[in-house]
């Protein structure tokens, strides 16, 4: 762990202020949940709750089926980093951020399909050339909790319809999922 040097008092109702700085880096917005850890040492650790970490090997099981079926690399992420993916640089994309422009993607709760111009599409990463031929948000209990990517590259054509359909049923699946 690393120390931040910033230090804050908690307030009269409990209540502790997590820094601008830190929440922003951490990708912590208003209304995300933590979890809180505790030591025998008197620690006390506050982590960004994930529901899809909890999906984890399931959703990597969907996303190897889905990636066989479409024939390209698939991944499925939480609202910050990638926790399923397939293909040669899965054990590479693993835990990886997301990019701010598929997290905005994700946030406005509608399937996504890469456009014919490929200077127009998402990046999947921040950096990298993974682009995404489509997208498709897992929504549970009415909040975005993640997305089913499928990933290609600036040379690869758009997805056929039934690409397309196949990713928002594996994003429906994972949704029923949660909320089961």
């Amino acid at each position: 762990m690393k120390a931040t040097g910033i230090v804050r008092r908690i307030d009269e109702l409990g209540r502790v202020v997590i820094p601008k700085e830190i929440r922003r880096t951490q990708r912590i917005r208003q209304g995300d949940a933590l979890e809180i850890y505790t030591a025998a040492d008197g620690e006390v650790v506050f982590k960004k709750y994930s529901p899809m970490v909890a999906l984890g090997e399931l959703s990597a099981v969907y996303a190897e089926v889905l990636a066989k079926t479409l024939g390209r690399p698939v991944m499925v992420c939480d609202k910050d980093a990638v926790v399923a993916a397939t293909g040669p640089a899965k054990n590479e994309w693993l835990g990886r951020p997301v990019s701010r422009e598929l997290d905005s993607l994700l946030a406005m709760r509608s399937p996504y399909t890469a456009p014919a111009d490929a200077a127009r599409r998402i990046r999947a990463f921040e950096r990298g050339d993974r682009q995404l031929l489509c997208a498709a948000p897992i929504i549970a209990g009415g909040d975005v909790e993640g997305g089913v990517c499928l990933l290609g590259t600036a040379r690869d054509a758009p997805p056929a319809e039934e690409a397309v359909r196949a990713v928002n049923l594996a994003a429906a699946f994972l949704a029923r999922w949660l909320e089961a």
